[in-house]
């Protein structure tokens, strides 16, 4: 339990690229999803969403592929130390369709691709001595060079108690026995195969396949003959993988019948997709067989898995997470279309795609009217609202190359205005927040009026779907039922696109009471439409106001990133003490201030009286001293806590 990591999975590392049209030919597609994809990756992103230490030992191509996959494997918790750069292959490629019920074609692009292009030089013993297991693919047995690596992979791990893994993965167009068109074949007979196979097979103590794959490993068309000759090699643990079934675990001699063998059922649900539930299937065994649970268990958690992801599109974006995992089993016997639960699917959204951060400063410049009137009266042409918020991305970029902390630095900003400033900071890695509503519309509209989904298409994935709407519970009906409508519809495309959805909801300013209810009220009539936003945008509220909206997102969704608190272009001295009572609320996650920091810059820019130069110093200024202030405040109120907590814990000794 010393050791860096619980898994190392060596092998396949590539992009899959699935066809988005269900129930057509391959031929027929006319757009496709990318993904990452390859055993091994979906092996280690699948453990390490399920809470695993996993590090990842391939290649990739020294192109703009190589770095997607290395970038999707760092996003799902994935060691990469040890993925290396070749820089004379490119990156595997997958083309993949769903034509219909057992018809998955798919074509490999794998001629000399990077991950083949492993070697034993690429770790060192003491890599394979830090981690409790290695798991190793069967297609890296199938090349002089990879199946050197993967048996000295072998070597130092049997020197280390390091346990071995073999995942026999038997694909025979990566072998070279059928052509590349024919990818989703699934068995041909090979002595060479079941000869490399058989060859490390005395190192394994996990061996796993479904039936085509235990007939390769033992050399056999029969299954239990195969899986005698299997046994003869290793004292392995045996896993047969049967589908729908479930699966079989072996851990001594092989018995007379299939019929006699120790079955784990699975769960019955409606297959989409069967592409990638081995690897899910594995990933779960493996999430309690390194935890030392009970063969059964690890057998249910395996089922469980793989039952989740033939539900599903993609391989590796289908993988489960620990909660979503648990949900599932909690209600299994209810769900046959994980797709189409609301719970799971939710629960699957919130904790794999979001990317939730502690803290956000957000420098909002979203703002189309307020800026179009500030240049109307000071009659300058509107093109140089664009030059406008340039300097504002240049504040920003200011700040951030001063701080660590450029993770919590963020934007709100508009294509119609700020359409350059989106593209050069979208690839600096900062929070991108992006408009979708008409400036000022109630009820809300979106810009441009028709197919929002669609036009989400065109978005780059980072950016998260900002939507503002002026909504009161009291509202007239016929008005709150529109705005209902509109927010359920953004909702739903947000949800079909895996895109992060920020709503900022106004209450103030309409005519209506406002009190410490109010905003919780709102946030409860939303959520009641099955609306669970990733993040919150909302007005200053008092303490008691706060806790209210506290208390509603803690119990409708608390995988919500948080509340980032709007400015309403307040002064900066009245911005800084509304902090006060936000900052002592754990779900606000900090601020998304515009105006309060570049309106006295853009008044006077406007009027020309301050330089570009002086825009940009006095936008970062007041940027900074917002952050410095709720640095201070949340650090503050962290210390408070800290302190509480000790106390009690005394009184209680």
């Amino acid at each position: 339990m010393n050791k860096t990591f619980d898994l190392i999975c060596l092998g396949r590392a590539a992009v899959d690229f699935y066809g988005e049209q269900i129930g057509g030919r391959l031929e027929d597609m006319r757009s496709f999803a990318k993904y990452l994809g390859g055993s091994s990756a979906n092996l280690a992103a699948g453990t390490s969403r399920l809470g695993l230490r996993v590090s990842m030992l391939t290649r990739v191509g020294d192109e703009h592929m190589g770095r997607f996959v290395r970038e999707a494997l760092q996003r799902e918790g994935v060691d990469v130390s040890h993925v290396a750069t070749d820089p004379t292959r490119l990156t595997a490629s997958v083309v993949l369709g769903i034509e219909g019920p057992a018809a998955y074609p798919h074509i490999f692009f794998r001629e000399n691709c990077a991950d083949m292009g492993v070697c034993a030089q690429d770790f060192d013993e003491s890599y394979i001595a830090g981690s409790r297991a290695v798991a190793v693919t069967g297609t890296h047995l199938s090349t002089p060079g990879t199946r050197a690596a993967v048996e000295q992979a072998f070597r130092w791990a049997r020197a280390n108690r390091t346990r071995v893994i073999l995942d026999i993965d038997y694909r025979p167009v990566l072998w070279k026995l059928t052509n590349a068109g024919q990818g989703e074949s699934r068995f041909i007979e090979s002595a060479e195969v079941t000869q490399a196979l058989q060859r490390v097979l005395p190192d394994c103590d996990l061996v796993v396949g479904t039936e085509e794959e235990i007939r390769i490993a033992g050399g056999s068309d029969d299954v239990l003959a195969s899986l005698r000759a299997i046994r003869r090699k290793t004292h392995a643990t045996i896993v047969l993988k049967r589908g729908p079934a479930g699966c079989s675990v072996i851990t001594d001699e092989i018995p007379a019948t299939l019929a006699e063998l120790h079955t784990i059922a699975g769960f019955p649900v409606e297959v989409l997709n069967v592409l990638g539930a081995g690897d899910a299937f594995l990933s779960g065994f493996l999430s309690g067989w390194l935890r030392g649970r009970p063969l059964a268990e690890c057998a249910r958690l395996g089922n469980a898995c793989g039952a989740l992801v033939v539900s599903r599109h993609g391989c590796t974006p289908a993988m489960p997470s620990a909660l979503e995992l648990q949900e599932f089993l909690r209600r299994a016997a209810s769900v046959r279309r994980p797709d189409l639960d609301a719970e799971l699917s939710h629960v699957h959204e919130a904790t794999t795609t979001r990317r939730p951060r502690e803290s956000l400063y957000v420098l909002a410049f979203d703002h189309r009217r307020q800026l179009e009137e500030l240049a109307d009266e000071h009659g300058a042409s509107r093109a140089r609202i664009g030059e406008f918020k340039d300097l504002i991305a240049r504040a920003v970029e200011r700040v951030a190359a001063g701080t660590r902390d450029r993770e919590r630095l963020g934007v709100i900003v508009d294509a119609r205005h700020g359409s350059a400033v989106l593209n050069r900071l979208t690839t600096q890695g900062f929070w991108i927040g992006r408009p979708i509503e008409t400036p000022g519309s109630r009820p809300v509209a979106f810009d441009p009026p028709d197919n929002v989904g669609l036009h989400l298409t065109s978005w780059p994935v980072a950016h998260v779907i900002k939507c503002l709407v002026f909504f009161h519970p009291d509202d007239p009906i016929e008005l709150r039922l529109a705005q209902e409508r509109q927010i359920r519809t953004l909702n739903d495309a947000a949800r079909a696109q895996d895109r992060e959805l920020l709503l900022e909801i106004i209450c103030s300013g309409r005519g209506l009471p406002v009190d410490d209810a109010t905003t919780a009220r709102a946030l409860t009539r939303i959520y009641n439409l099955g609306v669970r936003p990733a993040w919150w945008k909302l007005e200053t509220q008092s303490r008691a106001a706060w806790l209210n909206i506290a208390e509603v997102i803690e119990r409708r969704d608390p995988h919500c990133n948080g509340v980032l608190m709007l400015g309403l272009d307040a002064p900066e001295e009245a911005l800084q003490a509304s902090f006060e009572s936000a900052a002592a609320i754990p779900v606000c996650k900090g601020f998304a201030v515009g105006r309060s920091i570049f309106n006295p810059a853009a008044r006077g820019w406007f009027a020309g009286t301050l330089s570009d130069e002086q825009v940009v110093a006095d936008i970062a200024d007041r940027y900074q001293r917002l952050i410095d202030s709720w640095r201070a405040l949340r650090a503050s109120h962290a210390r408070l806590s800290s302190r509480v907590s000790d106390a009690l814990a005394e009184q209680s000794l």
